[in-house]
């Protein structure tokens, strides 16, 4: 019997575009969250999107892309910071750095 996600995640075959609009759309769940942990698995997934995004634009030329995943990562920073996880907002804060 195998265990698992019933259905399974075509993650690793999106485009950076296509990523980064899952993390848009993630991050603007965990901005309207009342519930803190709901809030922070958003932006757990923002971040595992973005990171996708970041991957996938080494391999893909998309003119603008870096600039709206730093963009997005800055959001996701001051997300963090305003919900008081000071470290993790930096981590995000230098990933746009490296992407500008």
């Amino acid at each position: 019997m195998k265990f698992g996600s019933i259905v399974s995640s075509p993650r690793e075959v999106l485009s950076p575009t296509q990523a980064l609009e899952l993390a848009n759309t993630y991050l603007e769940k965990a901005l309207k969250a009342n519930d803190p942990y709901i809030a922070l698995i958003l932006c757990h997934d923002t971040e595992v999107s973005l990171s996708q995004a970041a991957r996938s634009s080494k391999r893909f030329e998309v003119q603008g892309v870096h600039e709206d995943i730093a963009s997005a990562y800055v959001s996701l920073g001051r997300l963090l910071d305003n919900r008081g996880r000071r470290s993790e907002a930096q981590a995000c804060y230098k990933k746009a750095e490296k992407l500008r």
